[in-house]
């Protein structure tokens, strides 16, 4: 990351109290918009993947921060540091494979969690994570995303 691309990056965005309400409106606006968002969301890297639920079998979709590397999307399952993994995680841990939407792109994924060498590596690509760590007590998981 160059200088000039951290002083660009939009800051944290205030959590709100209605967690469901406010992902809706974000999908109802990526897919109306082919992914550019408005107001606090504006200029994030924001996917929206699409999991399996592990018990229910219905479809999920979650609002997803992310990073690339090389051909990899990362992401962390830190559910805002709460003290268990994320629905879309443990969905994905059941069922690896997802479906991805990046701006006006659709695609397969298949899911892993990375492991203790590839995760030193990738704390590095995802600057927020030592900040989201520190909201919680267990590892946050890196998940890497690789087109199917």
């Amino acid at each position: 990351m160059s200088p000039d691309e951290s002083t660009q990056r939009p800051g944290p965005v205030q959590i709100p109290a209605d967690m469901i309400a406010f992902n809706k409106k974000v999908i109802e606006e990526f897919r109306a918009n082919r992914g550019q968002l408005s107001g606090p969301m504006q200029g994030r890297s924001l996917m929206l993947l699409t999991t399996t639920g592990a018990k229910s079998g219905k479809e999920r979709i979650a609002v997803l921060g992310f990073r690339r590397d090389g051909d990899h999307i990362v992401a962390i399952a830190s559910g805002n540091g709460a003290p268990q993994d994320p629905a879309w995680y443990v969905n994905l841990k059941a069922r690896p494979i997802a479906t991805v939407e990046m701006g006006p792109d659709k695609f397969k994924v298949r899911a892993r969690t990375a492991g203790p060498d590839e995760r030193e590596h990738l704390k590095h690509v995802i600057p927020y994570l030592g900040q989201q760590q520190s909201l919680t007590t267990r590892e946050i998981p890196i998940v890497v995303f690789d087109r199917s």
